[in-house]
């Protein structure tokens, strides 16, 4: 029998010891590091007293982690159960918990429903079985996509009229939130937030590193921005481009290359051994050609189950 408490700060060691387990199972690698779940655990909009669970075994061992995350004050809530490989009737239990309390959170929101978002590697077909058991259905598929560098990548040629701007100050942080919110309006579980919520979730990332935003304006008009991180660093040795937006003014014009290309100079100057990023295969915009077109190729597809509750 499992015992069921709440997560803390202090158990991301078990937690990360956990995950990797499983991810290793199904794809190989850990693809996890004790800085991500580190970070899971402080994310806001989080309650770990109310939206997470623990299951220990008999002899302590931690054999299952759930989680329940709220995006902001919208109905779309993104959930997660993980047992250790070779646990029985656990993920059961586990999901039970999620749902009801999911339910709950809705109704605290003020939502009569809500959507429920869960990622399963595609290589996971016991997970996308459970999934599709518990009334989820496939929403949309995010490829992992990463180039490698061999020495020096040449900085690409500014467009004319293009500036770049770093997120060391609030002014060009208050225009890179609003190039995001509206150049990712239409994509796939979009959730408009107010500029607080969106600097304080970035601002509780380990890996944030405000001088490694660029907003780039266009005849001195913010059009396009870039945020880049070492997420991947420690696992992968390459950088991470979190986040790539151009607004649908300005698109057409050469500007996601331009940062795409950026990113990759920036990276190989810094040692990386290449640049990840993710990207919806049913994205509004033909992001995929492009980073295809750049010489990014997919290692490793996501999907994201989906459930109205």
């Amino acid at each position: 029998m499992h015992t069921i408490s709440r997560p803390r700060v202090d158990d991301a060691e078990a937690i990360h010891e956990l995950v990797a387990t499983c991810n290793t199972a199904v794809i190989g690698i850990p693809d996890t590091t004790l800085g991500d779940i580190a970070d899971e655990l402080v994310e806001p909009g989080f309650d770990r007293d109310r939206d997470g669970w623990l299951a220990r075994g008999p002899g302590g061992r931690l054999d299952g982690w759930a989680w329940v995350c709220r995006n902001g004050e919208s109905d779309l809530l993104d959930v997660e159960v993980i047992v250790r490989p070779g646990v029985r009737d656990l993920a059961g239990r586990l999901w039970s918990a999620v749902l009801a309390r999911a339910a709950e959170l809705g109704a605290e929101l003020g939502h009569d429903a809500v959507t429920l978002h869960a990622g399963v590697y595609r290589a996971d077909e016991a997970k996308r079985a459970q999934a599709r058991e518990l009334g989820f259905e496939p929403g949309t598929s995010y490829h992992r996509m990463r180039i490698d560098h061999h020495g020096p990548v040449e900085p690409p040629a500014a467009p004319p009229g293009l500036t770049l701007h770093s997120g060391e100050s609030e002014e060009v942080r208050r225009e890179a939130y609003r190039v995001h919110q509206e150049g990712f309006a239409e994509h796939f579980g979009f959730v408009p937030v107010t500029y607080e919520q969106w600097y304080e979730r970035r601002q509780a990332m380990s890996t944030t590193d405000w001088s490694r935003l660029a907003l780039a304006r266009l005849d001195g008009r913010p059009a396009a921005v870039l945020i880049s991180s070492d997420q991947f660093l420690p696992d992968e040795g390459c950088g991470y481009v979190a986040t790539l937006a151009v607004l649908p003014e300005f698109r057409g014009r050469g500007l996601g290359r331009f940062l795409l290309r950026h990113a990759f100079a920036a990276d190989a100057a810094r040692g990386r051994k290449g640049t990840i990023l993710h990207v919806d295969s049913n994205n509004t915009t033909p992001a995929l050609g492009l980073y295809e077109s750049a010489g990014m190729h997919r290692v490793m597809a996501i999907d994201v189950w989906r459930r109205r509750l």
